[in-house]
């Protein structure tokens, strides 16, 4: 799916652990039994039974319906396989929960990152990490980093472009409320304003009829649309953020919520072990192949 600008990611993901980082134990006691409690009392726990969820014994995990390729399989995010639903059971394994242990929660994109109470634990949507949005919800460390993508009708004027100042003069489709549309604005910097689409679907249906000349997304979607979603299209090309700073994406969580800091130790260990590489290689490993637009 198509996904705001990545600016100063990394000072945003710095900016989310040091907001999570447990704080320092006040001492109420004193003298020896002061000291032997400071010593046995650690940080918040991440034991299963010891995580502050939604649902107790239940990991509660949102995503958007339709759940789309490469990202999920089949429209259903609970079967475990696409990118993001693999990551979500290999979490969910790392803090002790068993498949049947993790229930899913339909939640709009846009919804995902908006202020105010959630009813998921946390969110994984292709939501990408930025310092707007963490103002009002906090992120993981990213798991997934990302470009854009261009895709156009092959045959077509834009399919043939081979840099960005090719597609300047070109009618671009976008989702609202994405980086995809950060990215039009701040990297390709068209001549004419982008149509803004609310869903996903709706952009890729404005690239069949031919109502834009192009459409902008995240580059695993990029593939999805031109392999499944849109007959006789190209992709383009791929390009980075206008800072130059990797875009990432980051599991979303309640503004505050103590599960942060758990969910970025699983993601470290997975991260470490080889195990998030080895899921990015089997459902999102065509993508290191697109041309890079300059």
């Amino acid at each position: 799916m198509l996904r705001p600008s990545m600016l100063l990611a990394l000072g945003a993901l710095a900016a989310t652990a040091v907001a999570c980082a447990p704080a320092s134990d006040s001492t109420t006691g004193t003298g020896a039994d002061a000291d032997k409690a400071d010593a046995s009392a650690p940080a918040t726990s991440c034991a299963k039974d010891q995580l502050a969820l939604k649902t107790p014994g239940k990991l509660t995990v949102g995503t958007d319906k339709p759940a789309y390729e490469p990202w999920f399989k089949d429209d259903d995010p609970s079967n475990g396989k696409g990118f993001e639903s693999a990551v979500v059971y290999a979490i969910a394994k790392e803090l002790g929960f068993q498949s049947g242990e993790v229930a899913w929660s339909t939640v709009k994109f846009d919804s995902a990152f908006a202020p105010g109470a959630k009813q998921f634990d946390f969110d994984l949507n292709q939501v990408s990490v930025t310092p707007d949005r963490a103002k009002v919800v906090d992120f993981s460390d990213g798991y997934y980093t990302v470009k854009q993508a261009v895709v156009a009708l092959a045959g077509s004027k834009t399919a043939a472009a081979t840099d960005l100042a090719a597609l300047k003069t070109a009618k671009i489709g976008v989702q609202v409320g994405t980086t995809s549309l950060q990215a039009v604005k701040d990297v390709i910097q068209p001549s004419a304003e982008p149509n803004v689409y609310n869903e996903q679907i709706d952009v890729v249906n404005a690239l069949k009829n031919k109502q834009v000349d192009a459409v902008v997304v995240d580059l695993p979607t990029a593939f999805y649309v031109t392999a499944a979603q849109v007959e006789n299209s190209k992709l383009v090309g791929q390009f980075g953020a206008a800072s130059g700073t990797p875009e990432v994406f980051g599991a979303v969580f309640e503004k505050g919520s103590p599960l942060v800091r758990c969910v970025n130790e699983a993601i470290g260990k997975l991260s470490g072990s080889g195990e998030l590489a080895k899921i990015e290689q089997e459902w999102l490993g065509s993508a290191a192949g697109a041309p890079e637009l300059k």
